[in-house]
């Protein structure tokens, strides 16, 4: 077992195909995009930091919602696509586990972070850079793979915080980090943040259509993902 994830940008080798995956696929299209999206809430004429933002598919539903969106992926061909698909957008290739030098304190009012917090070895120094970087009354929303999933599949200790080491479906090799949700919140607490909400989304019905027995599960069990919508603590700077 190893104790990091590292720097290695795991998803640069199939950034494509998951391009292709994720665009309508039932587990983003039509469950963790759409929860999302819905704790942004109205994102007009607002500036949006899509961390992690893979190919552009967060970054051009909210450009197409009026918002100013700036991205960063470690994966430069993730980047690459992002560019090509919301040309309108500043996008960056970066490492999350260096700070955002890139971004000035109290700059962005929304930061989105969807389903890449457990790529990340330096976490808590990342939640601090990103309460740097929100203006007062910003929000962070972030999901994550729930933990009861997580444990459910990969048994052990559910409170041990650990890397683990996966094959998916599709042959693809990933290697990420799985915690209890108490760690999540004391990371988010301690970057100075509070949690507004909390949710465990279900996919939404047009995801029936694309995989009905998967739609099934997500529907019943709590082996996908959940949503966490945060905001900075006004009593702590």
């Amino acid at each position: 077992m190893v104790d990091r994830v590292g720097s290695d940008p795991q998803y640069d080798v199939f950034a494509d195909e998951f391009l292709e995956h994720a665009r309508d696929g039932l587990y983003n299209a039509h469950y963790d995009r759409p929860a999302c999206l819905e704790l942004l809430g109205d994102v007009g004429g607002r500036t949006v930091v899509d961390v992690a933002c893979g190919p552009g598919l967060y970054a051009g539903e909210l450009v197409a919602r009026g918002a100013r969106v700036i991205g960063c992926d470690v994966s430069p061909r993730m980047i690459e696509l992002a560019r090509q698909r919301v040309p309108s957008g500043e996008f960056h290739v970066h490492d999350l586990n260096e700070r955002l030098g890139w971004l000035a304190d109290d700059s962005v009012d929304l930061v989105v972070f969807a389903l890449a917090f457990e790529y990340v070895d330096q976490r808590a120094q990342l939640l601090r850079e990103l309460r740097r970087v929100l203006r007062p009354g910003g929000a962070l929303v972030l999901s994550i793979p729930h933990p009861t999933g997580d444990w459910l599949r990969q048994g052990g200790n559910y409170f041990q915080t650990r890397v683990i080491e996966e094959v998916w479906s599709r042959g693809w090799a990933v290697r990420y980090w799985i915690a209890p949700l108490e760690r999540t919140c004391e990371e988010l607490h301690e970057a100075g943040f509070l949690v507004e909400r909390l949710i465990e989304p279900r996919p939404v019905p047009a995801g029936a259509d694309v995989d009905t027995e998967r739609y099934q599960r997500l529907s019943a069990e709590p082996t996908g993902f959940l949503a966490i919508k945060a905001i900075p603590d006004p009593r702590r700077t």
